[in-house]
């Protein structure tokens, strides 16, 4: 294979060009596998391949590379192939509400002071959302970020930046509340499809006590054994090891990553040394960017900073990290994960290279 083949395909060729010094930051990171799939179809499947596929020989052999991040333990295994798969879809009548921008009724977001409980502590409003208590909680406090604009598509840099520091308020303000709640997570589905049980747009707020939530706990733990085992910072060296390759850039200060370990399609990762006012801009210059150029109808958000008080961990060299991703066709009857996701590794069909470049441009053009 060339090493100016271009995309996911080639990423073995593209790791080997690296220099020795790119090469080892990388392999220290990430192990790269790659497998051949073989099949011969019959002839009477030939007409149905080339209608879905483009060619039989596409499918003759197809390279498959499996991405390892031997830090974390994320696993990904790439095959751009499979998004040219035939998956059933729904009428767009058939839809959610909530997957396609319109409304249902009741909508007890419309009327958030009548029709949504408040937090012992109160409400936080903010200039386009305000708080709320979540009825149904999986943490002690669990409040919802309700937006003023009940279209989750619609959205503009303002809004969003609004969205974050609401959110950050109301930990604050809970912190107030019980000392010991230390561990703050913001989360945003947008749309049915990525998780939202009611179609009027908003997010999700926490904040936990004893240690943070486990993946994040995890992740922690995974930098400080890096760091121990080679004296420098994890998430300085996954930006380097992705710079390197071409799908990592950095746009006004913040280090802007297409994950190759993902956790599904197109997932992009965002890290700034803080949660400062750039981050939560590049946050929204990304999310346009799904939306308009990408056609993306469908997102989960998610924020991972430190603890918001001192705690006795070690969470040195640990940056403000967004991580957004696509949840894919919303008129599809079929599931973006299923048994492979849930217990062995994430199959992809979406190329890093191709999201890298559509990412560059929007952010280079981004307005309001």
């Amino acid at each position: 294979m060339s090493a100016t083949e271009q995309g996911i395909a080639s990423l073995d060729v593209r790791v080997a060009s690296l220099s020795a010094v790119e090469r080892e930051v990388f392999n220290r990171i990430f192990k790269v596998t790659v497998s051949r799939g073989q099949l011969n179809p019959p002839p009477t499947m030939h007409s149905w391949i080339e209608e879905h596929f483009g060619s039989v020989e596409k499918t003759r052999e197809q390279r498959v590379i499996r991405v390892t991040n031997l830090v974390t333990g994320e696993e990904a295994l790439f095959n751009k192939l499979r998004e040219s798969r035939p998956i059933k879809t729904i009428s767009i009548c058939e839809v959610p509400a909530s997957d396609i921008g319109n409304m249902v009724e009741p909508d007890p977001f419309d009327k958030p002071l009548l029709d949504t409980p408040e937090d012992v502590f109160g409400r936080i409003e903010g200039e386009y959302c305000i708080s709320a208590s979540n009825v149904a909680k999986y943490e002690g406090f669990h409040g919802v970020i309700i937006f003023n604009e009940p279209d989750p598509l619609r959205f503009n840099k303002e809004q969003v930046v609004d969205y974050i520091d609401t959110g950050y308020e109301w930990a604050q303000k809970a912190h107030s509340v019980d000392s010991e709640a230390k561990y703050y997570l913001f989360m945003w589905n947008c749309g049915g499809r990525a998780g939202a049980s009611l179609p009027h747009g908003h997010a999700q707020v926490m904040l936990g006590r004893s240690k943070h939530y486990a993946r994040v706990e995890q992740l922690r733990r995974a930098a400080i054994s890096y760091r121990q085992q080679y004296g420098t910072n994890y998430f300085d060296d996954l930006y380097s090891a992705h710079s390197a390759l071409g799908v990592g850039f950095e746009s006004i200060g913040t280090k802007v990553l297409t994950y190759l370990t993902p956790v599904k399609e197109k997932e992009v990762v965002l890290f700034e040394k803080e949660l400062g006012r750039t981050l939560k801009e590049k946050l929204y210059e990304v999310l346009a960017c799904f939306r308009d150029e990408m056609r993306v109808t469908a997102f989960n958000v998610v924020l991972l900073i430190p603890p918001i008080a001192h705690t006795d961990e070690d969470w040195e060299g640990f940056p403000a990290i967004i991580r957004i991703v696509d949840r894919g066709n919303v008129v599809s009857k079929a599931s973006d994960i299923g048994t492979m996701e849930l217990y062995a590794a994430n199959v992809i069909a979406s190329d890093p290279f191709e999201i890298t470049k559509l990412l560059k441009e929007c952010l280079g053009k981004a307005t309001d």
